[in-house]
């Protein structure tokens, strides 16, 4: 089955998109009056876009409940052709958090989320003896801005 052609949006669609990033729970005559429109133009277009797949679900947004959880961000470089056993192998790791490919030096770019330093520790020599792996580079996320 094709893959339908995605909706082109305008710019009342695309801030209505950004009032629901910033809270999918904000009243719709609250996002009208935000982005300068009827609550019933509003409601029209979120519709519209649900309907057309543009906008997938809505989420919680949750803080984390260990405010020391260490963060990080790791880059992959993946030899030849290991790719989606690499990937199979980095899904395993619970501490795991979010997992993309890319472009450029590197091939996979992962977010890390371990309760601790030594489990963070852990992770990264977990992840640097996965078959395939060929280098890593992480940097750990301070803080958020």
């Amino acid at each position: 089955m094709a893959e339908q052609p995605l909706l082109a949006l305008d710019a009342v669609d695309r801030r209505l998109i950004a009032e629901l990033r910033a809270n999918a729970r904000k009243p719709v005559s609250q996002i009208a009056t935000s982005i300068g429109v009827s609550r019933a133009t509003a409601e029209k277009r979120l519709a519209r876009l649900v309907d057309e797949g543009v906008i997938l679900g809505f989420t919680v947004r949750a803080r984390e409940a260990n405010p020391n959880t260490v963060r990080a961000v790791m880059l992959v470089e993946v030899a030849g052709r290991s790719t989606s056993a690499v990937i199979r192998s980095l899904k395993g790791l619970p501490e795991l958090h979010t997992l993309h490919t890319t472009n450029g030096g590197w091939d996979l770019v992962a977010e890390i989320r371990a309760e601790s330093l030594a489990d963070f520790d852990r992770v990264l020599r977990e992840v640097r003896t996965i078959d395939g792996v060929l280098n890593s580079e992480t940097s750990i996320l301070l803080s958020s801005v």
